[in-house]
């Protein structure tokens, strides 16, 4: 059973909701999606966990108190660790992030610790660790700007060509019948697509120019393992800051099945492996 609430944070309510028994283990979702992206992977996590799910401030159920703007991980990574303590406020919990959430989750890690027992990021795009970021800021500055200008859906185009075929989001993709979609996640594809003109031109470009704490998250290696799919290893933006990460800290690499949506691709491998990995 899957139960469903709202939390009042700063700026915004977020919708959260949480199934199964036993640790707590929060998913973080990337990009336009919500607290149905996992869908498919929380219901085979559940067994194991308590599986906390949410859609993140200005997406979907989530409404900010005021006007959107560019938004900030730090502040998605402080209504994440408000997440954690309503529901495990006193011992550390375990977080998995995809895309994006991997970088709220690495933030999360390096100014939270204390509340955090292991942390798995999935491909985060922290473009500023690979060996020449600037083709790929000048590839999300210019979908920003095209979704402004002609909408998502040229936006997505130009983001898939530059990144090599795939795009970061392609289950959000607002022509694409949501037939073909997971079952597990077809009720929440309008939701997704509504999504995308706050993730293209207010996250994509200000999430990916971050650059994680090393100095913070070097101590703490220990608990971070950086994730990467087996399909993406032909996309740098993708694959290369993960392997780039765990080379710097000195932190554990995992592949994944699939390639960016690996978890929506292939939810029962994906769920195995993650079991696995964070134990």
């Amino acid at each position: 059973m899957t139960t469903i609430d709202q939390l009042k944070v700063p700026g915004a309510t977020l919708h959260h909701e949480h199934r199964g028994a036993g640790p707590v283990l929060l998913l973080i979702p990337g990009g336009a999606g919500d607290a149905g992206l996992y869908a498919g992977l929380a219901e085979r996590l559940a067994a194991h966990w308590t599986v906390v799910c949410y859609d993140p401030r200005g997406l979907s159920r989530s409404p900010l108190d005021g006007p959107l703007t560019d938004q900030r991980v730090e502040v998605w990574s402080d209504d994440a660790r408000r997440l954690l303590d309503l529901y495990s406020p006193g011992e550390p919990a375990t977080v998995f992030g995809s895309s994006s959430g991997a970088i709220v989750a690495l933030d999360l890690l390096a100014r939270h610790p204390e509340r955090l027992r292991r942390v798995v990021a999935h491909e985060p795009p922290l473009l500023e660790l690979l060996a020449d970021p600037a083709p790929y800021r000048t590839l999300f500055a210019e979908t920003a700007e095209l979704s402004r200008t002609a909408g998502p859906a040229a936006a997505m185009a130009h983001l898939g060509a530059g990144l090599g075929g795939e795009q970061p989001d392609d289950a959000g993709k607002d022509d694409r019948a949501a037939t073909e979609l997971p079952p597990e996640i077809q009720e929440m594809a309008p939701r997704m697509a509504a999504n995308m003109p706050v993730f293209l031109e207010r996250m994509l470009h200000q999430f990916a120019t971050t650059a994680p704490d090393l100095a913070k998250l070097r101590p703490i290696a220990d608990r971070l393992v950086l994730a990467a799919g087996r399909d993406s290893r032909e996309l740098p933006a993708f694959h290369g800051p993960a392997t780039r990460l765990a080379e710097l800290l000195d932190a554990a690499l995992v592949e994944f099945p699939g390639g960016h949506l690996g978890s929506v691709e292939h939810p029962a491998e994906f769920a195995e492996l993650l079991h696995r990995t964070l134990h």
